[in-house]
């Protein structure tokens, strides 16, 4: 049917109103496709210089290059994570704020400390990097060469011997925690302000063991000064090739250590999550990369966002068991 020349601007309005609608769409398809259009800002929760900064500079660099983008390192320290974790869910969900967290962010935090981020609602997941096994180590002058000889040592004096640790509540702790859980011995937690202080009381002989990283550990390690028992992974760092597993090492349910990994605030668009994911995921197949993780004690570990929300979850169930059979509280 004909349009009257009074319906003619009626129908012009409308098919204004749809055109504009569409074009309004529009940002969100368009930003994915040509993602990234400036520089991509990656907050780091801890203080330049540590292991973590470290990877995160690894990563940002090579992501840039991927992305033919500028990745910029952001460093926010403070409240366990929980500054740069709040400074990032608060952020425009575009894709150019990014969270690079570790494991006690996202599953041990909320267990033990009053967050206004909840870590499993107020992110998207986009992937894993690397993968941080811990080494339970001893002064060279235990009488224990292997972890058979730990356990038997402590359960013949329960609550005598010792484990060190960076601090309450952290993965170090928490891997203590486990290995007691698992073996059934009874240890005495010594908590520092700090890796560097434990390291140092541990290879003076004050406590009897430590669950560090690889890079903290390999140099007392390889110098003679600390004895390698067992790696926390699942399977042997490429570090420490001589040292078994936990699990090797006949402690079954035991793996523990932590992770890092790649957020973004809830709600940004997922092409533009997957396009990040990817990107991640062939970085970390790189051989390059593998190679330079490695050298920090590191394993290279990509995943799918799906993956990494999976794991997050198991982490998170799994942690809060062992705080609150523990009754770990802090201060």
């Amino acid at each position: 049917m004909e349009t009257t020349p009074i319906a003619r601007p009626r129908v012009r309005l409308i098919a204004a109103a749809l055109a504009l609608a569409a074009t309004a769409a529009l940002p969100w398809s368009a930003n994915a496709a040509g993602y990234p259009e400036r520089p991509i800002n990656l907050i780091v929760p801890f203080s330049p210089g540590g292991g973590t900064d470290i990877s995160a500079r690894l990563l940002a660099a090579a992501l840039g290059d991927k992305l033919a983008s500028s990745v910029v390192v952001d460093n926010r320290p403070g409240a366990g994570g929980q500054i740069a974790a709040d400074l990032v869910a608060r952020s425009q969900a575009d894709g150019y704020t990014l969270l690079f967290a570790n494991s006690g962010m996202l599953a041990i935090n909320p267990w033990i400390y009053k967050l206004h981020s909840d870590p499993a609602t107020a992110f998207a997941p986009v992937s894993l990097f690397s993968d941080l096994p811990f080494v339970l180590v001893v002064p060279t002058n235990l009488p224990a060469k292997n972890v058979a000889d730990l356990v038997k040592l402590a359960k013949a004096e329960p609550g005598k011997h010792t484990f060190a640790s960076s601090g309450t509540g952290g993965a170090p702790h928490l891997s203590g925690e486990i290995f007691q859980q698992a073996t059934g011995v009874d240890l005495m937690h010594v908590p520092y302000k700090g890796g560097g202080p434990a390291m140092t009381d541990l290879m003076a002989g004050r406590v009897d063991m430590l669950f560090a990283s690889v890079l903290e550990t390999m140099p007392y390690v390889t110098g003679g000064k600390l004895r390698a028992l067992a790696v926390t992974g699942a399977t042997r760092s490429p570090a420490m090739p001589d040292v078994p597993t936990i699990d090797e090492a006949g402690v079954k349910n035991a793996q523990s250590g932590s992770w890092t990994a790649v957020l973004a605030p809830a709600g940004t668009p997922p092409a533009v999550i997957e396009k990040l994911s990817q990107a991640i995921r062939d970085i970390t197949a790189d051989p390059a990369m593998k190679t330079k993780l490695e050298s920090q004690g590191a394993v290279a570990h990509g995943s799918t966002p799906q993956q990494l929300q999976e794991l997050a979850a198991s982490e998170r169930a799994r942690y809060g068991q062992i705080i609150k059979t523990r009754n770990i509280q802090t201060n």
